[in-house]
């Protein structure tokens, strides 16, 4: 400030920062001398300054790793915790070499949590080519979002690669004539994929095909070698859990058979392995994508449409695509099945203590359906199945 005289006072913040800026500038003067020599010999850890060695990793190998853990991943979210890691395995997850090799498990969708980007992620992983979730995908758009062309081109995809699964949904697709008329099923050629999914060792297709050669349903008839067949799909069914429960030796229930008195004893009674239906074995895991038709169906009251039925085994989760595409047991007209192998699954987890003989059993619509139609007959050992 200026006073009458023309003098100054002194400022006593302008001072403060004058004489702060002095001692700054000389203590930065000694320690450069002082220090210079103890200062270089400061690690680049301490300093600040070490290089980032991920980045120093070439993306090849970060890819190789990354499909090493989406094959062995066990859910979804390994996966997604990696994604959410940093931006480079955000970028390299999406890799079409990564995502080919995403296992089963990886692919897991619950019918609660989808959604377009779920239906998206997918589809990326089908087009990259994941056999497994072309199979998953084509199984939600045939029978849940009722794209029947797109579902089955993408379980045909998969069953190129020799898929053994999508061979044997594309085979019950075939023998039910699954969206589509009745006249539209094709005998031959669910024959044809069952013999293919079989050789690639799918146990239903071979308990399938068995069945088929032994009524002459779709192939000319040959009992012997159907019965040979069913031997080989219980033989192999044990087999399975055996290995996956080693346990299960010690327990003898699964030798029993006992058919209930009102049944037909067919040959081989007395072993379950010589059985149509096999050893009473733990129901095998059920694929992700037929839990999600399961619960997808569930949601909506068990019910797929107006007078359309589900698969009545728990595991399968098909549903018709038309009135009376499935057939029903001509026992009890109470269950309905997709296939033969769902059948077999079913009678010996459940149906087999509920069954019981009935004289006739009305439709919803009051049409008798108790005799059935002649040509959809289907003797199976211990149950029939007759066509609605």
């Amino acid at each position: 400030m200026r006073t009458r005289r023309g003098f100054y006072y002194p400022n006593p913040k302008v001072n403060m920062c004058i004489e702060n800026k002095i001692v700054k500038r000389r203590r930065n003067d000694f320690s450069g001398v002082g220090d210079h020599r103890k200062r270089s010999k400061l690690s680049p850890e301490v300093t600040g300054h070490h290089p980032d060695l991920f980045d120093s990793l070439p993306d090849d190998l970060v890819v190789s790793i990354l499909c090493k853990l989406t094959s062995s991943a066990s859910s979804p979210a390994d996966f997604v915790n990696v994604l959410i890691t940093c931006k480079r395995l955000n970028g390299l997850g999406h890799h079409s070499l990564v995502l080919s090799k995403a296992s089963q498990k990886m692919l897991t969708v619950k019918a609660q949590n989808w959604s377009e980007s779920a239906q998206s992620f997918l589809k990326q992983c089908a087009d990259a080519g994941n056999v497994e979730a072309c199979y998953t995908l084509g199984m939600i758009r045939f029978y849940c979002l009722q794209n029947r062309g797109s579902g089955a081109s993408l379980m045909a995809k998969a069953a190129i690669s020799s898929h053994a699964p999508s061979l044997y949904s594309l085979a019950v697709i075939q023998f039910n004539g699954s969206g589509g008329a009745k006249n539209d099923k094709d005998l031959r050629a669910g024959v044809a994929l069952c013999a293919r999914a079989a050789f690639l060792g799918h146990i239903d297709a071979l308990r399938e095909l068995g069945h088929c050669l032994q009524d002459g349903y779709g192939v000319k008839q040959n009992i012997a070698e159907g019965r040979r067949f069913l031997v080989q799909a219980n033989a192999r069914e044990l087999a399975a859990v055996l290995s996956m429960t080693p346990s299960a030796l010690t327990a003898g229930g699964w030798l029993t058979w006992n058919p209930l008195p009102h049944h037909r004893h067919g040959a081989g009674s007395g072993c379950p392995l010589l059985s149509d239906f096999g050893c009473n074995v733990p129901a095998p895991e059920a694929h992700p994508a037929n839990q999600f038709l399961t619960e997808w169906f569930s949601s909506k009251g068990g019910v797929p449409g107006s007078g359309l039925r589900l698969c009545s085994h728990a595991g399968c989760g098909r549903p018709e695509s038309r009135r009376h595409e499935f057939r029903r047991c001509s026992v009890c007209g109470t269950v309905n099945y997709c296939s033969r192998a769902c059948q077999a699954l079913d009678w010996k987890m459940r149906h087999k203590a509920e069954c019981t003989p009935a004289e006739r059993w009305i439709d919803e619509d009051g049409e008798n359906d108790g005799n059935g139609n002649g040509d959809g007959e289907i003797d199976e050992g211990d149950q029939n199945m007759v066509e609605s």
